[in-house]
């Protein structure tokens, strides 16, 4: 397909940098003190040229091809204030993130309009969403790691990363990391993580070679989205455990890439096995990447959005 000028937002910088590496150019809406939603093309992620700063003072003089949402609020407040009749015309793409966070099965979208391609990143936020009259399809996570960086696991402890889990609380697992971290040494990495005891935020850049040394990934997560983190930590060859809800049951298969339950106690004694047990460690850690390679493979999820964007621009 022909190349695309795409509008979108900075709403989750770190998918905004792997859906870039789709062969389009990607117009992201910036004000100036950069609010969240509207930071454009900033921050330390490796940008491509194909990443462009869009100034919200010059939006209605630019001509793109499609408009991509990735939020409620921009989806219906934004497309009204601040586009041309002519750009709210324009083939629109909902990239939704998230599973539903009221009702978990009883919740509509805010999409209702079969003129509008919803885009969810898991199979199991589509069963969830009540979607109505509006198509949708489902894009799984692609994700690249810097070439030469591996698991390494000589490290005896667990890394959890997580933003914010304090504010975010029992859906995030809060609780889960204090009592596991109770029992086993764990390591917490991402944004206010200080506020939980944990280490800080490490750059997206610094991250894969930062946890390769750590025995194993725990996501301590009951209810969110597949995290890209967990992906990234799968593609490095990590073990990973966590919580068998949402996708999570479906990504991590015991004894072969890691193990997932929805019992704590018996997650605790996984974790246990495999600070005890390095080979073991190292033998999910491929099973981890055999599956990441596969699943969140960097080509695959291009040739998904490309297919994505030619059935909106239909």
């Amino acid at each position: 397909m022909h190349r695309l000028r795409i509008l979108t937002w900075h709403v989750h910088g770190n998918y905004l940098y792997y859906l870039s590496q789709a062969p389009h150019d990607f117009y992201v809406l910036s004000k100036p003190e950069r609010p969240p939603g509207y930071s454009g093309r900033c921050g330390h992620l490796p940008w491509g040229d194909n990443v462009i700063d869009m100034p919200i003072a010059e939006l209605q003089r630019r001509d793109f091809d499609c408009l991509l949402f990735q939020s409620r609020e921009h989806f219906e407040n934004d497309q009204h204030a601040i586009l041309t009749d002519a750009q709210r015309r324009l083939p629109r793409i909902y990239l939704e993130h998230d599973p539903p966070q009221a009702h978990p099965t009883n919740t509509r979208h805010c999409v209702d309009d079969p003129a509008t391609l919803l885009v969810h990143v898991t199979h199991f936020n589509r069963l969830m969403w009540d979607s109505g009259r509006t198509p949708t399809r489902v894009i799984e996570h692609g994700v690249i790691v810097p070439p030469g960086v591996r698991y390494r696991g000589e490290l005896a402890r667990g890394i959890v990363v997580v933003n914010h889990l304090q504010r975010r609380g029992r859906r995030l697992g809060a609780d889960l990391f204090e009592r596991a971290r109770g029992e086993v040494p764990l390591d917490l990495v991402g944004m206010a993580a200080e506020e939980s005891g944990g280490l800080g935020e490490v750059r997206h850049d610094r991250l894969a070679e930062f946890e390769a040394h750590y025995r194993f990934f725990f996501n301590p997560i009951r209810y969110t989205s597949l995290g890209l983190a967990v992906c990234e930590a799968m593609m490095l060859g990590m073990p990973i455990i966590g919580l068998a809800t949402t996708e999570m049951a479906t990504v991590i298969e015991n004894d072969v890439s890691g193990y997932v339950s929805t019992d704590i106690d018996e997650l605790l004694r996984y974790m246990k096995a495999l600070l005890d047990d390095s080979d073991l460690a190292r033998r999910l850690g491929v099973g981890a990447r055999e599956t990441a390679l596969e699943r969140f493979n960097i080509l695959r999820f291009v040739a998904d959005w490309n297919m994505a964007f030619a059935e909106a621009m239909r």
